[in-house]
């Protein structure tokens, strides 16, 4: 299993690169951002940095979007960090949740992350793309061994179906049992529908991780309290769904609608933070179930769960109060164990 560390990209961009420095040095093989231009720095600048100071890590966002960005901007930019640091980086894409609404715009339809992922793979791989009405392009200057894989964040079931009918990976951010295999399932079926290789997808679940020293009640609420912002995070495209196909709908399980039935808005200055005020509505069986905290082997034995169900990667949302220490919990013990 791949281990991945995702940030956000707060000032000082200094402490991000450390933390991914020392992230490369624990065994995680993945480095990933948010990308939302008004909530945080530019990230692919920090980029550049983090692939100048780590040898192996591939960077990317969790995720970007086809609104903020021109695609052929989006597709220059990767593919020239991966012309000067080697096939390194990673394209994770979805609607821009917080991007486009803090903006002022709703976030992107489905048929528009389709032509921008084609777009921005072709062109990041040194192909040609149809930018619109026929413009027809090609970047002269990229190497011919150019990779980009498009990697899409998706829950419902229309975007589930995309992701394994045309995307090189599926992002889930969560980490419930039930309900990744419920979502790899119909990512798998999906692409063997499409006639491609289910196992050419690769299945990212990224989730924040907490490690205490032991399972006690206090060391449990404190972890909990320190991850209950993830669910609030989530309960903005649980919200979407449930808007666009019912409160109960045979497509969208209820596992995952449930709980934002006390949901009362969201401002999104909190947006990813522990301590959001908005997300008092998530209940601790959330928390649990969503996120991954407790004892180095807690951890250990949902993860490895998790990669029975066919994840290939576990990406730790590392928003909280222990970001180095869980950093090098995983390091000296998790990753060790799980893929010893």
């Amino acid at each position: 299993m791949d281990f991945g560390l995702v940030l956000q990209t707060d000032p000082p961009a200094s402490r991000v690169i450390e933390l991914m420095k020392r992230a490369e040095d624990n065994g995680f093989t993945y480095g990933w951002t948010f990308d939302s231009a008004v909530l945080w720095q530019e990230p692919f600048v920090i980029y550049s940095q983090i692939l100048s100071q780590t040898s192996k890590l591939t960077v990317g966002p969790m995720v970007t979007n086809p609104g903020t960005r021109t695609w052929e901007v989006t597709a220059s930019t990767f593919a020239t960090l991966n012309d000067m640091f080697g096939n390194r980086t990673v394209c994770g894409i979805g609607r821009g949740d917080s991007a486009m609404r803090v903006a002022g715009r709703t976030p992107n339809t489905l048929a528009r992350i389709s032509d921008a992922m084609k777009v921005i793979r072709a062109l990041g791989s040194g192909q040609e793309a149809d930018l619109g009405g026929g413009n027809v392009v090609k970047f002269p200057w990229i190497k011919d061994d150019a990779q980009l894989p498009v990697w899409m964040a998706a829950y419902g079931p229309k975007a589930l179906k995309m992701t394994g009918e045309e995307a090189d990976g599926f992002i889930l951010q969560l980490a419930d049992l039930y309900l990744t295999e419920f979502m790899v399932k119909a990512v798998k079926e999906a692409a063997a529908a499409a006639g491609r290789d289910p196992d050419a997808v690769k299945i990212c679940v990224a989730a924040p991780a907490y490690v205490t020293a032991d399972d006690s009640p206090e060391a449990l609420a404190h972890a909990r309290d320190q991850c209950r912002w993830f669910g609030g995070m989530v309960g903005n495209h649980v919200a979407d769904l449930v808007s666009k196909y019912g409160e109960h709908s045979s497509q969208v399980p209820e596992e995952l609608t449930e709980y934002i039935k006390a949901r009362q808005g969201y401002d999104y200055s909190h947006h990813g933070r522990s301590g959001n005020p908005d997300t008092q509505f998530v209940p601790d069986e959330i928390v649990d179930r969503f996120c991954v905290i407790g004892t180095p082997e807690q951890h250990i034995e949902k993860l490895e769960a998790l990669r029975a169900l066919g994840v290939d990667q576990f990406a730790v949302y590392d928003m909280h109060d222990a970001q180095e220490a869980v950093i090098d919990a995983y390091g000296t013990k998790v990753i060790p164990a799980v893929n010893g």
